[in-house]
């Protein structure tokens, strides 16, 4: 959250609304005007037609715009560059969908609501980001996204061994890195782990506005290495697809409290698989060494350019890789020339290994110390970690994502 919060003398709170909306300003005059310690100040008018609105001093902003119209944003969003270490602001809009998220996201407002707006949940929503430490950096999760070029390519076992890596790489130690299975219908995560899947989608779509950090924590797995797991049980049976406003808040809210956040894609697209992607630091495509697959994975990585355009830049891993001295199969030159600059690495083949790892729940590490998966692997995520890292504190400011204001 931002620094610069404060309280107005005597210990009051001071609550800027900025609204053109009377009804609005009648409901946040009801909702703070019984209160001695809170001090209201509303600025009318249109967020658009304003050069400047003074907030030194206030404790919480409250920014009400109409959504669909772009200079409300662009407004909004040159008001938000003016005061970057200034008082958290919450955005509250009529209407609400994926791209006003992204956009309000990377503004890095602290929460955002949609009318009509309970008065409960406006105070709620105002002491919750109140409370954040003043003089506190911003910082984002660094994402990594794994997504299957082809059906049993082994993005699951990917996924979950290099948030095993991630967990214990993190200086801030074993509680801060998350495993997110995306796949709605057919996710494996918490098998893999031998956890109880707790993510209950259906109970938060009706109103995603509930969906806070309480309700996160119980909606999380713990692995005994410390390691935090959001999965739903599984219904292979169901066709499962989710308000994208619900997803994209939750991984939103995810990638705000962690400093590692790994997803496990499903290979369907869905209507918030764009958002995930273009929030993502690092995003591999996982395909297997034949023919077929990569085809398939050069040709997923050519769609996911179009649409992201200039988003992160996919990379192809080649999941359990076997080659044999004197054999007709794929060398490793023939899969650099098939996949072109997209490839980045090939990941040995230990079926034994994995299946024995997955059976017991625990990671590969455990099960044989040192071994070629993850020697691998730690090459190819924890040397990009810290150079990002490295980047970051050497360059200043980092390029907004999925993840945004935290403390």
């Amino acid at each position: 959250m931002r620094s610069g919060r404060s309280t107005s003398p005597g210990g009051h709170t001071r609550v800027v609304v900025l609204t053109a909306d009377d009804g609005f300003e009648q409901s946040v005059r009801t909702t703070f005007g019984a209160s001695a310690q809170i001090d209201l100040e509303i600025v009318k008018g249109a967020l658009s037609g304003r050069d400047s609105i003074a907030v030194d001093g206030a404790t919480v902003v409250v920014a009400d715009l109409e959504a669909g119209d772009d200079a409300e944003l662009a407004a909004l969003e040159r008001f938000m560059a003016r005061i970057p270490h200034g008082p958290p602001v919450i955005a509250v809009t009529s209407a609400f969908d994926g791209a006003v998220a992204r956009r309000l996201m990377q503004m890095r407002v602290a929460d955002f609501l949609v009318k009509p707006v309970a008065a409960v949940e406006l105070v709620r929503t105002c002491a919750r980001v109140a409370k954040a430490p003043a003089n506190t950096e911003l910082t984002e999760a660094q994402i990594f996204t794994f997504l299957p070029a082809v059906g049993g390519a082994g993005v699951t076992t990917l996924a979950v061994q290099t948030a095993m890596l991630l967990l214990n790489s993190n200086p801030r130690g074993k509680t801060a890195t998350c495993l997110v299975d995306l796949d709605f219908q057919h996710g494996a995560c918490a098998d893999y782990l031998d956890l109880e899947p707790r993510l209950n989608l259906g109970e938060i779509e009706p109103r995603p506005e509930r969906l806070d950090r309480q309700l996160l924590e119980v909606m999380l797995s713990h692995h005994a290495s410390g390691l935090a797991v959001i999965a739903a049980p599984n219904r292979p049976a169901e066709m499962r697809s989710f308000d994208p406003d619900v997803v994209t808040r939750l991984l939103d809210l995810v990638s705000s409290h962690f400093d590692f956040v790994v997803f496990d894609m499903p290979r369907t697209w869905f209507s918030w698989t764009d958002s995930v992607l273009l929030g993502s630091n690092r995003l591999f495509i996982v395909s297997e060494a034949t023919v077929p697959g990569l085809r398939q994975a050069k040709q997923l990585v050519e769609a996911v350019r179009e649409r992201l355009g200039d988003g992160p830049k996919p990379q192809v891993i080649v999941n359990r890789f076997a080659h044999k001295l004197f054999s007709s199969g794929l060398r490793r030159g023939d899969i650099e020339q098939a996949i072109g600059e997209a490839f980045v690495a090939c990941v040995p083949n230990d079926y034994a290994l994995v299946r024995e790892a997955i059976d017991r729940g625990v990671p590969l590490d455990e099960v044989k110390p040192g071994n070629k998966i993850t020697l691998q692997l730690k090459n190819l995520i924890l040397t990009q970690a810290a150079g990002k890292a490295g980047k970051e504190m050497a360059g200043g400011a980092r390029k907004p994502r999925l993840s945004w204001a935290r403390s």
